[in-house]
């Protein structure tokens, strides 16, 4: 930083308060984010504020505040602070299970396996099936005040990319550019190994610090592979013991350390502040099976599949449905949230979709042996049915201004439309008719996507999908 900028300080403490490591002191305003100013996180004990500066204009290296530690020692404070990159700060009072829905805008994700404040998650997938296009969304979209993307390892145009997009970009939450709330660490693939590990800590250390200020952090890095593939090389080169695949064998440990400094906290002045860490992992060859994959599975909450075939078909976001998952919808205290938040029915719903889903799988693969005429009607009715949900909840576009977002108002409203049509029967007297009148509602549905939630062109599209409902539903 600038040794010689002045920043505009504000007191929060008082002579004779009794502080511990990291209360805060006082404030400073950095690009429009109040930052706060933190008693050294090395401190031991509690101290007392003997002397604080009042507000007013100071350098970095200023002393703004001398502290008296248990033992009558002075403790000069400026606004500096230092801490190894490798020892996980635990400078809070608790650190209960995440609850709070954490909203990116992608229908994927929120729908059917959403992420939390504090949560953690992973992206693992082929090269080409899109991992860093939805990192990008949901960093540009979700609901944090600080993001954090450790480039770990990325082909220098990736990181050339994020430079040149995000300082164009507004963010949508505050309406200045999103570049004003984020940190990027570039690391690049001609970069020295040992730069590899440093960059994924220096980021988690930066979100810790952050989180301190009762600031919900949202931190990704790409790709945990190449952080994993530096550990491996570095071990190998100390002539360490191999694990599966050359890997150390402790990088089990390693993982789990790493993936646990993430988390929702409480802070000691009941304050509260968040690291949502979602890493993406590049198997070799797609292979989910190898150990890197295989122990971020064991600790990240979130899993979500990126299928090369899904790619290769357009259907973008490649989240494969049914490998994805959500552990967090299985949590007594998120179950509460989302009631009290959205309604009681909504991951009742959710469950019912991924069961669709699933049938309509089993189903595609019937059709796929024994051909169009082998299979019933019925069996197409039930296919096209999650068809439907795949093109109307599942598919988005990164590109249009409107589907990039969608919020949860919006998808509680989509996923209530497409569970009234799973739940209609209609009448087709051969599998061609369910074909065309299926292809014509995604259309429409689709269209609704693209429209300005409940405005007249949107009120359109809906008339259009109750007239296109009652002309093949039974109960009409």
């Amino acid at each position: 930083m600038d040794k010689e900028r002045v920043w505009h300080f504000v007191p929060l403490a008082n002579v004779g308060d009794k502080v511990q490591a990291s209360a805060w002191l006082g404030q400073v305003d950095e690009n429009f984010q109040p930052l706060k100013i933190m008693a050294p996180f090395t401190m031991k004990g509690t101290a007392t504020v003997k002397t604080i500066m009042p507000e007013g204009d100071y350098k970095i290296e200023d002393t703004i505040a001398i502290l008296t530690d248990e033992e009558g020692n002075d403790i000069p404070v400026t606004m500096i602070q230092r801490w190894p990159v490798k020892r996980a700060m635990t400078n809070y009072k608790e650190k209960p299970r995440p609850f709070k829905l954490l909203e990116t805008g992608v229908r994927v994700i929120d729908t059917l396996n959403p992420i939390v404040e504090g949560g953690t998650g992973f992206i693992p997938g082929p090269f080409g099936t899109g991992k860093t296009v939805l990192q990008h969304a949901i960093s540009k979209q979700a609901e944090a005040d600080i993001v954090i993307i450790a480039a770990c390892g990325e082909r220098a145009n990736e990181v050339v990319e994020i430079f040149t997009e995000f300082p164009e970009l507004v963010d949508p939450h505050t309406g200045r550019k999103l570049m004003e709330r984020t940190i990027i660490i570039a690391n690049t693939s001609n970069m020295p190994v040992a730069a590899r590990e440093a960059s994924v800590y220096t980021a988690m250390t930066l979100a810790e610090y952050y989180r301190s200020m009762g600031l919900k952090v949202l931190l990704m890095a790409d790709s945990t592979s190449r952080w994993a593939q530096a550990l491996r090389e570095m071990s190998n080169r100390m002539e360490e013991l191999p694990g599966p695949d050359a890997f150390p064998m402790d990088i089990s440990a390693i993982i789990s350390n790493f993936y646990g400094r993430a988390g929702y906290v409480k802070l000691s002045n009941d304050e509260t502040g968040s690291i949502t860490f979602i890493g993406t992992v590049s198997p070799a060859g797609g292979n989910l099976k190898e150990p890197v994959t295989e122990n971020t599975k064991k600790v990240a909450r979130c899993f979500y599949a990126l299928e090369q075939d899904r790619a290769d078909k357009k259907r973008y976001p490649a989240v494969n449905p049914i490998d994805s998952y959500s552990k967090y919808i299985e949590y007594p205290e998120f179950e509460e949230y989302i009631k009290g938040h959205i309604n009681d029915e909504w991951i009742g719903k959710v469950n019912e979709l991924k069961t669709r889903l699933q049938r309509g799988k089993e189903i595609a693969e019937q059709i796929n042996i024994l051909g169009d005429d082998g299979v019933p009607v019925e069996y197409h009715v039930i296919f096209w049915k999650s068809e439907l949900i795949d093109f109307v909840i599942l598919q988005q576009d990164a590109f249009d201004e409107i589907d990039a977002v969608t919020p949860m108002e919006r998808q509680e409203d989509i996923l209530n439309m497409i569970i009234d049509i799973c739940h209609t029967e209609f009448d087709f007297d051969n599998f061609n008719e369910v074909m065309d009148y299926f292809k014509k509602m995604i259309n429409v549905c689709k269209q609704m996507n693209y429209s300005k939630f409940k405005s007249e062109q949107y009120e359109g599209f809906q008339k259009q999908l109750k007239e296109l409902i009652a002309e093949r539903s039974v109960n009409s």
